[in-house]
């Protein structure tokens, strides 16, 4: 039984894989199907989709506390407890609603960094406002997603991503390009389309989880009481550090595609199409990690130390195998990559090298992913918050801006020295959270 954990770590996330790549299929598409547009209608898909990435993360990050929490429960079999979880993360959730509407509705803080054309800045402008809608159904398929992953059947996600993922590409076209007489909407039609897929698939996934059988146990359909400020402030307590990390990744992420937009239209879709492909890339480490935590919290609740932390070091090595694969596949077939996201040449040239950069930037983002994921099995997120906050933000940020924007090191690199101050910072943060987990792992055998 030697490989069991390995075992146990992909048949968890593989359906989270696949669900995970079905989500972020969603951005292929509208990259790509901007793409088919104008420079402009690509930029400001890349530049709104930043941002909403950058709010919604940012707040819905606190609910990444979920899965860990209801793997402690399950793993200790005490699972009428988790359906009194669950809802009192409704009343959490109420408040990051109305959070990420409210910035969604007003982006002047994040549009003010960029310094956009007109064009550009009316594009990005209609195209949050559309996304606000999204708000509501994706807060409700985060929770989908804690309480599937959490009991360790992450396959009813897969399939209800699946199914948003078909359902795209039509609705796209219809708001994108016009048709049957619907208004073209451009760049900003596939927000609308985004908003109303998420509904539908929010009220499906839903309508099954509360009756299905198997579910019954769970107490879902029981009465939702009033906010329980013990259990509330127990899930802030491992959530607002999460939903910090989340915030100092995602806004350091999101600021480097806003800085590169001073550099053009043109560099700012080359930029886009390597931040998507980055993107992609982390949805297998993610896949691995959320199994990682899972598995090491269901451990740790049956009360398994030992066994949480193999599981941890495995994950780990199953993340970095998978990780060199894709480094190589980006390294090798970087032009073939940038002409599949478009057919506009200098876009493609700039492009190119900043793929190439992506592959060392995902062997670093592969490392985090597991290791700080594991952690969230241990519920430890406090250490990790500060480290992501100063490395990503100073080294990070700080050290883009420097090699990007100005001479201090030379002639600024533009788009090429964000990224290398990005692959810097992240190398940072994955060795002291992996040595982190290796401490925590240790002291938490010895209790």
């Amino acid at each position: 039984m030697k490989d069991a954990p390995a075992r146990e770590i992909v048949r968890l996330a593989w359906p989270v894989l696949i669900a995970q790549l079905a989500l972020i299929g969603n951005s292929v598409i509208d990259t790509a199907m901007a793409g088919r547009l104008t420079p402009v209608d690509l930029a400001s898909v890349g530049i709104g989709a930043s941002i909403l990435v950058t709010v919604l993360m940012s707040l819905l990050s606190v609910l990444f506390a979920l899965p860990p929490m209801i793997a402690h429960l399950y793993g200790a079999n005490r699972s009428g407890e988790i359906g009194h979880e669950l809802q009192q993360s409704l009343w959490i959730s109420l408040f990051i609603a109305i959070a990420a509407i409210v910035l969604l509705e007003h982006p002047a803080p994040f549009i003010a960094v960029s310094d956009l054309q007109p064009e550009v800045e009316a594009k990005v402008r209609a195209y949050l406002a559309a996304s606000a809608w999204e708000v509501p159904p994706t807060i409700a398929l985060r929770l989908f997603f804690g309480l599937s992953t959490g009991i360790g059947h992450p396959r009813p996600v897969m399939v209800t991503n699946l199914a948003a993922l078909l359902m795209k590409v039509p609705l796209n076209y219809v708001f994108m390009f016009g048709l049957a007489g619907m208004p073209r909407l451009s760049g900003p039609g596939c927000a609308v389309a985004t908003a109303i897929d998420a509904w539908l698939v929010a009220l499906v996934a839903w309508h099954w989880c509360l009756n299905h059988a198997g579910f019954e146990v769970f107490g879902l359909k029981s009465r939702i009481g009033k906010p329980d400020w013990k259990a509330i402030l127990a899930f802030l307590k491992l959530g607002i550090p999460i939903g910090l990390t989340f915030a100092a990744d995602v806004t350091a992420f999101t600021f480097m595609a806003l800085f590169i937009a001073r550099l053009g239209p043109v560099v700012s879709s080359a930029h886009q199409i390597a931040a998507n492909l980055a993107a992609i890339a982390f949805m297998f480490p993610l896949s691995i990690g959320n199994a990682t935590s899972v598995l090491s919290g269901q451990a740790l609740g049956a009360g398994a130390p030992e066994r949480a932390r193999r599981i941890a070091w495995r994950g780990i090595g199953i993340g970095m195998g998978v990780a060199i694969a894709i480094s190589l596949t980006l390294w090798s077939c970087a032009p073939l990559i940038a002409a599949l996201y478009t057919s506009h040449n200098e876009v493609q040239k700039i492009a190119i090298p900043l793929i190439v950069l992506v592959g060392f930037y995902h062997l670093a983002d592969a490392l985090q992913a597991v290791a700080v994921n594991a952690l969230r099995g241990y519920k430890k997120s406090g250490v990790p918050m500060l480290i992501y906050t100063v490395s990503l933000w100073g080294l990070g940020i700080g050290g883009g801006i420097l090699l990007g924007l100005t001479d201090a090191f030379g002639s600024a690199l533009g788009a090429p020295g964000f990224w290398i101050a990005a692959i810097a910072s992240l190398w940072v943060v994955a060795i002291l959270v992996s040595l982190y987990l290796d401490w925590v792992s240790r002291h938490w055998m010895r209790r």
